[in-house]
């Protein structure tokens, strides 16, 4: 009964292997893009689960000890409470860690490149359109890929237009960032 509590290796093992598991699959979800983590699909939960699979025993050493899954959970929650802690009183943690909005569309023109680098189908920028009951691009003052994967639109109609200005003014550069293309590359607009 004892061998239950009993820890395999020293208790601060556990720490830092579940700091660097942390950081590793943070970095790794980051770097996926933003739509692979705001917009779920059944084969984006598959994943999640493979990797919560695949990263358990670099959490735990092959200690399977009931104390050993305590201090993992306590460490990963409270790593959790520090980059949100980090990200919620700075600005460029915040940026670092969650990324930035992207401009999908301004003026009622599709940024194509945009959307291929940040994985967004046409198909799902379209259905963002119809959650906001638009029918055409060309109504689109600007829409946006927020930092959770979600797409917020704004019409031109009713003052969208100034609105979708304001909203510009608070982005941060990055944002509004596109892609060259390089020369003789087709237009994608």
């Amino acid at each position: 009964m004892s061998s239950l509590f009993v820890l395999s290796a020293p208790w601060w093992h556990f720490v830092l292997r579940a700091v660097a598991v942390y950081a590793m699959v943070m970095v790794l979800l980051r770097l996926s893009g933003k739509r692979a983590v705001g917009q779920f699909t059944p084969f984006d939960l598959v994943l999640l689960i493979l990797i919560g699979n695949a990263v358990q025993n670099g959490l735990n050493g092959g200690d399977n000890s009931i104390s050993a899954a305590l201090l993992l959970a306590s460490c990963l929650i409270a790593l959790n409470f520090v980059v949100a802690f980090l990200t919620s009183r700075y600005q460029r943690v915040e940026r670092v860690v969650e990324g930035v909005p992207r401009v999908l569309a301004r003026d009622g023109i599709v940024y194509h490149d945009v959307l291929r680098h940040e994985l967004v189908s046409l198909d799902d920028f379209h259905e963002a359109l119809r959650m906001n009951n638009l029918a055409d691009p060309a109504d689109v003052a600007l829409a946006l890929l927020e930092t959770n994967g979600s797409i917020s639109v704004v019409p031109k109609e009713s003052g969208g237009i100034e609105r979708a200005e304001k909203y510009l003014q608070r982005l941060p550069p990055k944002s509004l960032h596109r892609r060259r293309r390089r020369p003789g590359s087709p237009q994608a607009d």
